[in-house]
């Protein structure tokens, strides 16, 4: 099963959004379309018209089945029209509310800035009800308690083998949000089955007890990772504490970037959610397309 971090809890001290919206255009003006458009703050945090359309004349989208030993897993693809055999990869993991509305829109992102994206549905063995317009955890508790690990490899690995039936050259790497953070962080310990990796406020304590004392045998782990990994954190997380992020990341030997936003907390890439927050959603993904083109491209 996945560690399950909720993600509706408030972030530590109270703080209008809009006061830190600025802080983001810098990023928007080097970053992209969808950078911008995370950067406002009108509109967002709540749920509202995608960023890119499923009907956007510069991607291709498509829910290609991932046919696995024990089931047919679902899954949410989109790439670029100009598609060629070396198109970079990657591989979206799925945040507790499944592959959501939220979390097709930046599947569709991805595709928008050149990548070929899947998001398998994970939970696909349980029948979950949607997740879109919804922020009770409570209906998907069960489904997150109910994940497999080896399920989960498997299931990553089939979207990441479904890329490369698109390109056959491609780079892939991996990346996801909260639950899907900590899953990402999990498949590439002791594996190199991805060429990057990006962690979007994912549990760093990887199954240790949260409230025993932490020391840097508690991150020991993080010395059998081989892939290059970035990590987009907010210092208001009140699930994830800043301090275990920067011991963990201190213990990489490989490529590695992580970044803790002042002004955020859990889950502040979430556009639909009132945990949205726009300066640090807009600089990390700005951060993340250069960390992923650096390594897949």
């Amino acid at each position: 099963m996945a560690d399950l971090i909720d993600p509706t809890i408030p972030a530590n001290a109270a703080f209008n959004r809009r006061v830190f919206v600025g802080l983001g255009a810098g990023a928007a003006a080097l970053g992209s379309t969808v950078a911008s458009a995370l950067a406002q703050a009108d509109g967002f945090g709540q749920p509202h018209p995608p960023i890119v359309a499923e009907n956007d004349p510069a991607i291709v989208v498509a829910r290609p089945p991932l046919v696995r030993p024990d089931a047919t897993i679902d899954s949410y693809a989109a790439w670029p029209v100009n598609l060629t055999p070396g198109t970079p990869g990657l591989v979206l993991v799925q945040a507790v509310w499944g592959v959501d509305a939220q979390l097709r829109d930046t599947v569709r992102r991805y595709a928008k800035e050149g990548f070929i994206c899947i998001a398998p549905a994970l939970y696909a063995r349980s029948q979950p009800p949607s997740g879109d317009g919804t922020s009770d955890i409570s209906l998907f508790r069960p489904m997150a308690s109910a994940l497999v690990p080896e399920h989960v490899k498997g299931d990553l690995l089939a979207g990441r083998d479904w890329i490369r039936t698109k390109a056959a050259n491609a780079k892939v790497g991996i990346s996801g949000f909260c639950m899907g953070g900590g899953i990402t962080i999990r498949e590439i310990i002791g594996d190199n089955d991805y060429a990057a990796a990006v962690a979007f406020y994912g549990d760093v304590l990887q199954g240790a007890p949260k409230d025993a004392p932490v020391t840097p045998d508690t991150f020991a782990y993080a010395k059998k990772i081989t892939t290059p990994l970035m990590g987009n954190y907010g210092s208001r997380d009140q699930s994830i504490r800043a301090a275990d992020v920067r011991m963990m990341f201190a213990q990489l030997t490989v490529p590695h970037d992580v970044k803790i936003y002042e002004e955020a907390g859990h889950a502040f890439f979430d556009d639909t959610r009132a945990a949205y927050v726009g300066s640090a959603a807009a600089d990390a993904w700005t951060r993340t397309l250069g960390w992923l083109r650096r390594f897949l491209t």
